[in-house]
């Protein structure tokens, strides 16, 4: 599709405002195109009888008997497929959005894998952006005691912190560190989900499907992970990445950077050799690729084993053309990526010497 449908994630731990926020969504104009699937866990449905509107000619599908992350992932897929004519009003697709809201014990990255596994659906649909829904009260103790919640920020592209006037400023100010510790990229909105402005939320798409160099670069937000000022060199000397971002031994982010062009062989043999032995570590990549057959760049996106088919924009979003690689990685280290790039490049390199002819 030249125009693929948006998709919003919306996702945070049990109790950390999601219904709340979706609901002001619900209230506001711009959920009037909107397709929004709610996940429910448990075989008695409840979470939909709480928002604003509960039927399927208003916009609303609810999916229960399970996690989207796990039993019912089938639906979501069976959903989606066929949506546009299921749903559809006098024979024509009348939502121009689709907002999932997930349970809050889901795993965000089999929902994302969702949207990019099956071909159909990744012609038909573009993530556009992941929502998490954090708790100022308890969300200290959830991201010490849950990995899913850990997950839902790390891969966030906006957090919105609930219940903040319940907190003192000091745990204000320990949470976000927390948060900044788990994704230093993502936007901060710290305000009573039912009081935003859900344009300010649901409005802005941090990655435009329809090719905008500029919302690549927001998307990417590569420049956050610089904030450290001394840059770490590796065996790769033309590579520079920064990694102060962790949560304990788990959970991180890294961003590598590689400043002179790389053949696209190089960059998709070490996707694939990482998705292949540490799939399941990857929680997410996004990046912008200097590819040497190129003049343009080349944006991926990618979730544990599954990657979304690249995108060639017309143009750099600006005069920064390095490959620019962002990984949110569990159990992972930065040097476990750089290993494995060596290890590609040096089997790349030995497979064309051996393809030469002999000397005479």
């Amino acid at each position: 599709m030249d125009n693929p449908i948006p998709v919003t994630i919306l996702t945070g731990f049990l109790g950390a405002g999601k219904t709340t926020l979706l609901n002001r969504f619900l209230d506001s104009t711009n959920a009037k195109r909107a397709l929004v699937i709610v996940n429910e866990f448990g075989s008695i449905g409840i979470d939909h009888h709480l928002m604003m509107f509960s039927s399927e000619e208003s916009g609303l599908v609810a999916l229960s008997s399970g996690c989207l992350c796990c039993t019912i992932r089938g639906d979501l897929t069976k959903t989606l497929k066929e949506a546009p004519w299921r749903f559809s009003r006098d024979g024509k697709r009348w939502f121009d959005q689709i907002i999932i809201e997930t349970t809050g014990l889901a795993d965000p990255a089999p929902i994302v894998q969702t949207l990019f596994a099956e071909p159909d659906i990744a012609k038909q649909y573009a993530l556009t952006q992941i929502i998490t829904v954090v708790d100022s009260v308890n969300g200290i103790q959830t991201l010490e005691d849950q990995p899913e919640a850990c997950k839902q920020v790390a891969v966030a592209d906006t957090i919105v912190v609930s219940k903040a006037d319940l907190v003192d400023q000091a745990q204000q100010q320990s949470l976000r560190k927390r948060l900044r510790h788990l994704n230093p990229a993502a936007a901060i909105a710290i305000q009573n989900p039912a009081e935003i402005d859900p344009k300010t939320i649901f409005g802005c798409s941090k990655f435009n499907p329809k090719l905008k160099g500029e919302s690549v670069k927001q998307w990417l937000a590569a420049d956050a992970y610089d904030s450290d000022p001394h840059h770490h060199s590796h065996v790769d000397h033309n590579a520079h990445s920064h990694d102060e971002n962790r949560h304990g031994d788990r959970i991180r982010s890294v961003c590598l950077r590689f400043a002179e062009p790389k053949p696209v062989k190089v960059f998709e043999a070490w996707f694939d050799h990482l998705a292949r032995l540490r799939g399941s570590n990857l929680l997410r990549i996004k990046g912008i690729l200097n590819v040497s057959e190129l003049n343009v760049p080349m944006v991926i996106h990618g979730v544990q084993h599954i990657w979304h088919p690249p995108i060639i924009l017309p143009s750099w979003p600006d005069d920064d053309h390095q490959s620019r690689v962002v990984f949110i990685l569990r159990d992972l280290e930065k040097s476990d990526l750089l290993k494995a790039l060596s290890f590609i490049t040096d089997r790349l390199d030995n497979a064309q010497l051996a393809g030469l002819p002999n000397e005479q």
